[in-house]
């Protein structure tokens, strides 16, 4: 009779939607989050990797702030009404309706609280590896509709709280993306004051379509 290792088999890689809904549900339920994070940024055509860190904070529905401080400052700002990159060191800001994001970009939606992952991927366990070292869940998603901004999505989860951990993001041109969160807090009052950007005097404004 032939004998199989148990973990051939874990019961938790039965289902992968059971994983996806418990992501879903987590982020459906969080009034407000904020993280540390690390963004790294492969840009293939000139064989070069930016890395850039800071702080971001999400507050439901449809609110968010990236907060770059290293290695220059700068601000992305999305309400429900207006999305703001302001770069400080060049004295610009950019301003955009946010319907236009939130139309375009999926996953903004997600972070948002108002898209379905399920909706916009196909999503699998990665192969050939379903967990890392810790145990936290690796998925990969790969969307219902092609564009040359997302090729495909890759995720990391947290096991216990159904988090992202990390996530990438490839294009059709093989440039990557990859974001790590660290330093998770849930639901601590985040003020939607921190979510209304005005520039500062003498930046230049650029208003994007």
């Amino acid at each position: 009779m032939l004998s199989l290792p148990l973990c051939v088999f874990p019961e938790e890689l039965k289902v992968v939607e059971d994983v996806v809904q418990k992501l879903q549900n987590s982020y459906e339920k969080t009034k407000d989050l904020k993280a540390d994070f690390i963004q790294e940024a492969n840009i293939k055509s000139i064989k070069k990797t930016e890395t850039e860190e800071g702080k971001v904070f999400f507050k439901n529905p449809g609110n968010m702030l990236w907060e770059y401080t290293k290695p220059k400052g700068k601000k992305l700002v999305i309400n429900s009404q207006m999305a703001w990159l302001y770069l400080a060191d060049e004295k610009v800001a950019y301003k955009q309706k946010s319907e236009s994001i939130f139309q375009s970009k999926f996953l903004i939606n997600f972070f948002a609280g108002t898209g379905k992952l399920q909706n916009d991927f196909i999503i699998k366990y990665a192969e050939p590896k379903a967990y890392d070292k810790d145990g936290n869940y690796l998925l990969v998603l790969t969307p219902r509709e092609k564009t040359a901004a997302c090729n495909s999505v890759k995720m990391t989860i947290d096991k216990r709280k159904f988090y992202i951990l990390q996530i990438n993001f490839d294009d059709v041109l093989g440039n990557s993306t990859m974001l790590k969160f660290t330093n998770i807090s849930i639901n601590t009052g985040i003020s939607q004051k921190i979510f209304q950007f005005r520039p500062p005097s003498g930046v230049q404004i650029f208003e994007m379509l």
